[in-house]
């Protein structure tokens, strides 16, 4: 079977960095002899290429560090290299000697890059190509992320297909290491279903990068001869305007790598040949016409904003041969009609257009002035205010401890929920003496319960607060500059048992990690002194995802005391705020966060599922909190009183209270409500992608917490039946309650309360019950009844 991605490492070699490249490159590889016996077959893959998935648990869970399932994937891959001088070259000998699977295309020196990929892509087995300049990296995960983004926007059979799928980057100077790209969110609007770019023209937009199109093999080879008749810019620009559909994904394919200017011979590139012929050439694809011109607009705002930030960073009177090129190009392809935009970018573009290069020198020269000020004015304020908090600071930290006072905060300053909202209420009565005072973001205050004491950051009550309190309690991590002082105590609650990759273990997941600072990550954990949990689970996997040297308590999580404790008063009082009636089944659907989206759109289409459920049941709808800021697609369904938008509704564990059984896909949700011995279905429409871009501790599929279900005809078909409840779904949840609701027993507030802020022994504190001694709250049918 043919690999699913052919990646294609070419050009020549940038001071050392075809040989990073192809390090890169062979590090995501299976070890050779990895499946049958690692010879390659008549075309140079790996024997078991494409078919090898892997068995036993996922890297990092029990010290397995390669060989199971995530490794298996990358064996979707092969690579050709084809080096174009000697030291690439020699590069890549040195490679295949390590290991012998890399194709190897030998090219006569001198080749250029564009007939490189010519070469590669006549070599290559795969079904889609990635093209790869040997000056630039593959990231930890990418081959991973490749074979992900391209199950991401797969169709079924008889739909249109992409042809080109867009991928996300990093970017890497001789100082810093993988740099975000701004391109995430553009590429999460437009989704992963393959679009016309007529449609979407903003993905013009995107950083014009070969190494993030994905490019379909036979797309390639019919369109070779006009892909290939210019440089890397022009085909990345000509792959978008050629294929009739295109689709994205927010995966992480490429680490651009910008060498300093200083060590290299002066670039064809940033002449008029490398950067505005290109464009040019793009241009012309395009074929005047109401359909093309929404791109040609576009395309032709682009360009021409690309050639004024050459200019801008030449300096003055060196770069007037390039002005007066990209100015007749301009000229040239004005759209009919066109309208420049607003502001200087404007006054900019119609001074390039007019060729009017003095004026343009002027005007460049009073902005940089301006700026200087600007950027002055700014630091001399900023300077000031860091002085001023400084000294507040300090002031702060000198004075004493104060031993009644508690700092708590949950999901970046949300106000008060969670794990902490359940230890402030447990304090309040059997601790009254020690002051909690809450930590909320201006636009949460009006939000907090009424009469809650609280600080917003950067005030200095809130500096006071952090610097003198005793206890500091929190569900995430308070920022890095905090600093701690001793005989402070730093309680971490955690939000949920992880199933998806945490701390250190989502280094291997670009994806997951995008972003993240592990070294400064690590420096908050040192701060902790306590890290509670809620299963054993829990406990081994934060060992190895926040290593540091704090006490673990196995204590349980405190926001989940109230799935004991609640009776049947409060679970008919949230129905009845709810709307829900009596008799009537709710089920409560809450999708987990995806990492690769940057906006909330639900995974079912809840209209035909609640048409196909029937009046009797009622959808409550959770989006996750991270896209709290996005519009909701509900509500159109809000009338119908069948499928209610619950993302607002706090606590979460009063939904859970008043659902019958609870949807989900990944989220931590569903060990929490495990507690409640209630039906719990999985939803996993894309667990592979899941999987391999985020990470997972175990396969929930092979232990779920009841029915499982792969679509949305079979999620219908569970809940319209008995599946969600039959003897299978309960025998699958009680194996996952034994092994996920150790600690949780209604007293989890209680232990903690006493043992962080009263000191109490271990010896004395009230111990766990074990799960078959435990009453979990009455179902919806029971309350009624009660």
């Amino acid at each position: 079977m043919p690999p699913r991605v052919t990646v294609i490492v070419h050009g020549p070699d940038v001071r050392g960095s075809f040989a990073e490249c192809l390090a890169g490159v062979l590090r995501q590889l299976p070890p050779p002899g990895h499946g049958e016996n690692g010879a390659r077959g008549e075309r140079g893959e790996p024997a078991g290429h494409g078919g090898h998935t892997g068995h036993g648990e996922p890297a990092g869970h029990g010290g397995h560090t390669g060989h199971g399932r995530d490794a298996g994937r990358a064996a979707d891959a092969e690579v050709v290299v084809v080096p174009t001088d000697a030291e690439a070259r020699e590069a890549t000998a040195r490679a295949v000697a390590r290991d012998g699977r890399l194709l190897v295309v030998e090219v006569p020196e001198g080749t250029s890059e564009a007939e490189a990929r010519v070469a590669g892509a006549r070599r290559a087995g795969g079904e889609w190509l990635q093209f790869v300049a040997g000056g630039d990296r593959l990231p930890a995960g990418s081959l991973r992320a490749l074979t992900g983004a391209i199950q991401l926007c797969s169709v079924p059979a008889g739909r249109h297909r992409a042809e080109v799928i867009l991928l996300n980057h990093t970017r890497s100077t001789w100082s810093t290491e993988g740099i975000p790209s701004p391109d995430g969110p553009l590429l999460d609007k437009a989704g992963h279903s393959p679009l016309p770019l007529v449609t979407f023209p903003g993905l013009l937009r995107l950083a014009p990068l070969l190494g993030t199109r994905l490019v379909r093999a036979s797309f390639w080879r019919t369109h070779q001869e006009v892909l290939t008749a210019g440089n890397a810019l022009y085909t990345a620009y000509a792959l978008l305007l050629l294929a009739d559909r295109v689709a994205c994904s927010d995966q992480i394919a490429l680490d651009a790598r910008t060498q300093r200017a200083v060590t290299l011979p002066p670039p064809a590139a940033s002449g008029p040949e490398g950067r505005v012929e290109p464009y040019v050439a793009a241009y012309r694809l395009l074929e005047p016409s109401p359909a093309t011109e929404p791109l040609r607009r576009t395309l032709y705002d682009l360009m021409t904003e690309d050639w004024l930030h050459v200019i801008a960073r030449e300096q003055r009177g060196e770069n007037r041969a390039f002005f007066f090129a990209a100015a007749e190009a301009a000229r040239a392809c004005k759209p009919e009609g066109h309208r420049a935009p607003e502001g200087v970018d404007g006054v900019r573009q119609k001074l390039l257009e007019a060729g009017s290069y003095e004026r343009y020198v002027r005007l460049a020269e009073f902005n940089d002035r301006r700026r200087h000020w600007r950027a002055l004015a700014r630091k001399q304020k900023s300077a000031l205010g860091r002085k001023v908090r400084a000294h507040r600071g300090r002031a702060a930290r000198k004075a004493p401890l104060d031993p009644e006072l508690a700092v708590f905060t949950a999901y970046w300053n949300r106000g008060v929920t969670c794990n902490p909202g359940a230890i402030a209420a447990k304090l309040a009565e059997i601790a009254p003496h020690i002051k909690p005072v809450w930590v909320s973001g201006r636009a949460r205050v009006p939000l907090l319960p009424p009469g809650t004491d609280h600080v917003v950051p950067g005030t200095p009550r809130y500096q006071e607060a952090m610097g003198r309190a005793t206890y500091l309690v929190n569900n995430v991590n308070f920022p890095t500059s905090w600093e701690k002082r001793p005989g402070q105590v730093h309680l971490q609650t955690h939000h949920g048992t992880p199933l998806k990759r945490m701390g250190l273990d989502q280094m291997p997941y670009p994806a997951a990690a995008h972003g993240l600072d592990f070294r400064q990550l690590l420096r908050r954990v040192d701060k902790w002194d306590y890290s509670l949990t809620s299963n054993r689970h829990s406990t081994l996997m934060w060992r190895h995802a926040y290593p540091s040297g704090y006490t673990e308590l196995e204590h349980g999580y405190p926001r989940n005391d109230v799935y004991y404790t609640a009776g049947p008063e409060l679970v008919r009082a949230v129905r009845t705020r709810l709307g829900i009636a009596p008799g009537t089944r709710a089920v409560l659907y809450a999708p987990t966060h995806r990492d690769y989206e940057s906006e909330w759109h639900p995974r079912l289409d809840l209209a035909l599922l609640a048409e196909r459920l029937g009046p009797e049941t009622v959808l409550l709808v959770r989006g996750h909190y991270f896209y709290s800021s996005a519009p909701s697609e509900l509500a159109g369904l809000r009338a119908t009183r069948r499928v209610l938008d619950v993302s607002a509704y706090e606590p979460v564990e009063e939904l859970a209270l008043a659902a019958d059984a609870l949807v989900t896909d990944y989220s931590s949700l569903m060990f929490d409500y495990a507690h409640l011995d209630r039906p719990i279905v999985i939803y996993a429409d894309d667990w592979q992608v899941y999987q391999a871009t985020r990470g997972v501790y175990f396969d929930l599929l092979e232990r779920p917490p009841g029915a499982v279900a792969r679509t949305e005809d079979e999620l219908a078909e569970i809940l319209a039946g008995d599946a969600w409840r039959d003897p299978a779904a309960r025998a699958a949840r009680t194996a996952f309650r034994e092994r996920f609701c150790a600690f949780d027993d209604g007293r989890a507030a209680e232990r903690v309360v006493r043992h962080v802020f009263l000191g109490t022994p271990d010896a004395e504190l009230p111990p766990v019950l074990p799960l078959s001694e435990r009453t979990p709250a009455p179902t919806p049918e029971e309350a009624v009844s009660a």
